[in-house]
């Protein structure tokens, strides 16, 4: 065997070598964006299902009774009585 077919050799096995700890680096890396992922998903849903709960209580909030309720309590606030109202109009003489 010649020394060049000798470092031909060798450096095929160097490249075989790198290439098997690249392969491995790269399927950790891999491994830890899919842990990442997995977490950022169940962050999601849990967002997402506090989202829900939050509409629902706007609805539930929102309510007409609920909101005549607070307008009279709170804000003294009450329908108008007959002799409070007016109605403006073009055809009355």
């Amino acid at each position: 065997m010649t020394l060049r077919r000798l470092a031909l050799m060798a450096s095929l096995c160097l490249a075989v070598v790198a290439s098997g700890v690249a392969v491995v680096y790269v399927k950790y890396l891999t491994r830890m964006e899919f842990r990442e992922l997995q977490v950022l998903t169940e962050q999601l849903h849990q967002l997402e299902e506090e989202w829900a709960m939050l509409q629902l209580e706007e609805a539930s909030l929102s309510t007409h009774p609920r909101v005549e309720q607070a307008a009279r309590t709170r804000l003294g606030m009450y329908l108008p009585r007959s002799v409070d109202t007016r109605t403006v109009g073009g055809d009355e003489p």
